[in-house]
């Protein structure tokens, strides 16, 4: 039976995504039911065998170790603040981002993130069908994030015509960057999050060929790399303990007005109508999260957690997810964590649409004018890598 859901549900977001797309005959087949493919054998890696188990744990204990040192400078420097035992989400899951931001600083510094970014995007483009710049930009996405991966092809942003600039956008919004994985780690497990970072790349990639087809001239697809400024080693850790404590700041910023405000409409919802906001949205989401493979007696309350992650933010999402993980199966919490993992929400829009801006003024106005449609394609990005998951689950 799972198999015949799953089945329906790609059919269902390969329809949405047709039903948006702007050149529905240059959609091109072939790469994207190899992308299909080679998600489900990843999910199927990485979930289903020992070698993906080894590695996840791999990676999760890498990731452990960077938060213990994390925790070692955050200690230093609130020690005391909590009781003992005890750590406040901001400072044992936010505060970590400024440790991880400085171990990103280092690899770029050195070069070795912008050569696996190259490397990896050049080899994406042989398989997705799309532009060398368009993978690349998909990778740097998800290693330096949404906003920062834009200063990287400065250069060439002015030059882009509105159909490639919403593949770069819409890679920005489909993936998370690793400077809060660990964050992420801390709320949901590790192997789920791993995995959704992984697939999301490909489903962004198979979204986009759907819903913003074209093809990439040899002498268009010019890969160019904008090289930061040149920096002391000093300099460049200055910089990045303050733009990952900004980053930490600004999330904690965003999770104290998200979650007041929805605690609010929640309670204003009960009292006019006796049932809650969230509750409401998950009626409407309930047949999304149905056809991703979440049995119906759960599809409600796991719709409303999808719904918060739309109009507030994953990590509001994940701490509700938190709270009532032990009303729902492993299978329903997989995918529901693999749903959860990516920036598809409204305040995106922004983020993304001003960091365009910030580099190019008209260029940053074109993003503004598709905004909605980043979002929807970027939420379709999210059902499809859930529905993935849930075969192998």
């Amino acid at each position: 039976m799972k198999y015949i859901i799953a089945i329906i549900g790609l059919l269902v977001v390969f329809a949405l995504a047709f039903v948006a797309s702007t050149n529905r005959k240059k959609i091109k087949t072939k790469p994207i039911i190899l992308m299909v493919v080679i998600q489900v054998l990843l999910a199927f890696l990485l979930l289903n065998t020992k070698f993906g188990l080894v590695l996840i744990k791999g990676i999760a204990d890498v990731f452990g170790k960077i938060l213990e040192y994390a925790a070692t400078g955050i200690s230093f420097v609130f020690g005391g603040l909590a009781n003992e035992g005890q750590m406040p989400f901001f400072l044992n899951v936010l505060l970590p981002i400024v440790f991880i931001s400085v171990l990103i600083g280092i690899f770029q510094h050195l070069k070795i993130l912008p050569f696996i970014m190259k490397a990896i995007g050049l080899l994406l483009s042989k398989i997705n069908g799309m532009g060398k710049l368009e993978s690349y930009n998909a990778v740097a996405s998800a290693m330096v994030g949404q906003s920062e991966v834009f200063i990287t092809v400065k250069k060439q942003l002015g030059q882009l015509p509105p159909h490639r600039l919403y593949t770069l956008c819409a890679s920005a919004m489909s993936t998370v960057s690793m400077s809060i994985v660990g964050a992420y780690m801390t709320m949901i497990e590790p192997r789920y999050v791993v995995t959704a970072l992984v697939i999301n790349l490909f489903g962004g990639f198979i979204i986009s060929s759907i819903i913003n087809p074209y093809t990439v001239e040899e002498n268009e697809d010019i890969l160019v790399i904008q090289d930061e400024e040149k920096q002391t080693f000093f300099e460049m850790i200055g910089e990045y303990i303050l733009d990952g404590f900004k980053v930490a700041i600004i999330v904690g910023a965003m999770l104290i007005g998200f979650v007041a405000l929805m605690a609010a409409v929640n309670n204003v919802f009960d009292l006019i109508f006796g049932i809650s906001f969230q509750e409401i949205l998950g009626y409407i989401f309930a047949p999304v999260a149905f056809i991703m493979g979440v049995p119906m007696a759960e599809a409600v309350q796991a719709g409303g957690i999808m719904a918060t992650k739309l109009v507030t933010n994953e990590f509001v999402a994940m701490i509700d997810l938190t709270k009532v993980q032990e009303e729902f199966s492993a299978r329903t919490l997989g995918i529901i964590s693999v749903f959860l993992v990516s920036f598809a929400n409204f305040s995106s829009i922004g983020i993304i649409a001003g960091a365009v801006k910030g580099l190019n003024e008209k260029q940053g106005n074109t993003v503004a004018k598709f905004g909605l449609k980043l979002l929807y394609g970027a939420t379709l990005v999210s059902v499809l890598s859930a529905v993935i998951v849930s075969v192998v689950l």
